[in-house]
Order: C-alpha cells, then structure tokens, then sequence
C-alpha cells in the first residue's frame, strides 16, 4: 500500500498548485479531499478524489520536469492568477504545454531573473533558507550611499514594525558606481522575506529606484532579454543542487538532457566564470583612482564592504 503524501506536497509536484497556495486554499475551504474540507498537512494518497472549489483535480500520475529561467519584466505579478486582473508572469510561458509555478517572488516593480518549475522539491530547495542558496540583486537607490550605510547592510538590519523587530541576516555588500545623486549597489541575501532588500534600504534611509535580480546561487540572468525564458542546461540545475548541499543537494532528481529553449530566439545568458577561493589582490594605485570614502576596491573593480568583525584575539586589534 503506498505511503501517504501531505496534500501541500502532492499537489505542488503534481503542479498544480504551490505549497503556500496549497495552504491558502486550504484555509479558504476550496479544497476538499473525498468530500471534506482538507486540512494543513492532509495525509492524501493518489486514489484520493481530490477536488477545488468542487472541480475535481487530476493527478498525473507520470510528468516531465521542467526548470525555466525567466527575465521578469517589471509590470507583472510573480502569481499564477490574480483576482486585480493584473499582468502574471505565467503569461509569459503560455506556450509551454507543462503548467508551471514560480520559484519565489518579486514584486510588481521589481524585474530580473525568475525560476519557474512543476518541481515541488527544486522549489523547495532553491527557496528554504536553511539551503543557504544566495539571490543577488543590482539596486539603484537614491539619494546615494554612505560607508556607515553599507555597514549596517552587512551586518543586518532591523525590517519588522514598531514592537515586533525583525533583524536580516548578514549580506554582503558591493558598491557598483556611484553618482552625485545615486549609487548603483549589488546586494547579495539568504534569505527570502517579503520585498526584504527594499526594506533594508528603507530601513537605513535609502529610495530604491530600480531593482533587478542578477543570480540565484550560481545561476546568472546573463543576457536573457526581458519577457524572454529558457530551459535550464544540465549543468546549471547540477550547479544549483550543489550550492544547496548537504541533505537538500540529494533532494534535487537528477537532470534530464542540456535542452536550452527560448522564446523569440533568445538563448539567454551563460553561468559567469568561476573565481578562485584565493585571497583578492589589495588596491594598487597604479590600477586607477583611489577608494572614495576609505572603501577597498576588490578586483571586479567595485567597492566592498563586510561588516567588522568583533571578535580580536587577545583583546587587542584584530590583524
């Protein structure tokens, strides 16, 4: 006799819905399972009638895979419906014959790389901060940025409301350029919290005024155009498993054939090189203009900053 399946996980790898809408719906009474209203963690088998808003569901017993990048405009919604009539970033992949669910959200304002997948487990691997799997973001913000700012960005910040504190985890910090009037920064995070890098600029004075995410682990967006998708390549879903490692790296099915598909022709960017796990060459002056505002300039030519660390071995200055 098989094993019973939660109904969150049976229904977000039969693709139909994701786990967090799976709960939604679970809450709103739509979904019932042989007649009854289902509950949070329902132990469910395939043979179940399983039904939403009295609409029988079909399982699939035997799917496909499939793991789409996609570079989100702005103006659309990171949901597979909307009841406001808004754009959704489903629309974009309507041609794909496998319905797919994104991996993740970014907000209507924001744009950059998107990962969709009929894949419950892939999606919880990519998503659950316990996996460690970073996102990196290109964050214009205004009026411009300062060191103290930085810092504070790096070592966390405070993003909960009055009475209810909610401290970010430590990120790292890169200042791209700046301009009398604006600095372009590239924020990398673990985490995964509602609109949380806007937050953190908000939460040290800064306007973000554009955001775009540039990579999700080892997956770079590339030169995949806007409303432009594709199928990740083998060796990219074999890099993505292993950034999660551990238990979550096994969690991940092996990956199918390198099948790249595009829409428009686009064929999408390339993983960027690997860097070397060596230490970075310190600033020369000869290379070009010093730091502003005593940052260190790595080698990509950008300005990093790290939040201090406390510790100082035998309570003196740490070397």
């Amino acid at each position: 006799m098989p094993k019973p399946i939660r109904i969150q996980k049976l229904l977000s790898d039969s693709g139909i819905l994701s786990r967090r809408k799976t709960e939604e719906y679970i809450r709103a009474g739509r979904l019932t399972v042989n007649g009854r209203p289902a509950e949070p963690g329902h132990p469910t088998l395939p043979t179940d009638v399983i039904a939403i808003d009295g609409q029988r569901v079909r399982l699939e017993k035997k799917k496909e895979n499939l793991y789409i990048m996609l570079n989100k405009p702005r103006g659309y919604v990171t949901t597979t419906s909307d009841e406001l009539g808004r754009r959704c970033v489903t629309q974009l992949v309507e041609e794909l014959e496998t319905r797919v669910y994104p991996v993740g959200r970014l907000d209507r304002d924001s744009e950059g790389l998107l990962l969709l997948t009929n894949d419950g487990q892939f999606a919880n691997l990519i998503m659950h901060p316990s996996h460690h799997i970073g996102k990196t973001y290109r964050v214009t913000v205004r009026p411009g940025i300062t060191e103290e700012q930085c810092i504070a960005l790096s070592a966390g910040v405070d993003i909960g409301e009055e009475g209810k504190p909610e401290l970010t985890a430590p990120a790292t910090v890169l200042v791209l350029d700046k301009f009398p009037d604006r600095a372009v920064v590239q924020i990398t995070i673990t985490q995964g919290k509602n609109r949380q890098v806007r937050r953190m600029c908000e939460a040290v004075g800064l306007t973000v005024a554009r955001l775009k995410r540039t990579a999700i682990g080892p997956l770079r967006l590339g030169m995949l155009a806007p409303g432009q998708w594709r199928e990740l390549k083998k060796s990219e879903l074999i890099a993505l498993r292993g950034a999660g490692g551990g238990a979550a790296a096994e969690a991940l099915p092996a990956a199918g054939k390198e099948k790249p598909v595009s829409s428009g022709g686009s064929k999408g960017g390339r993983p960027g090189p690997k860097r070397s796990g060596g230490p970075q060459k310190k600033f020369s002056p000869k290379a070009g203009k010093e730091p502003r505002d005593g940052m260190s300039r790595d080698r990509s030519g950008g300005l990093r900053f790290k939040a201090p660390d406390k510790r100082s071995p035998r309570g003196g200055p740490r070397k």
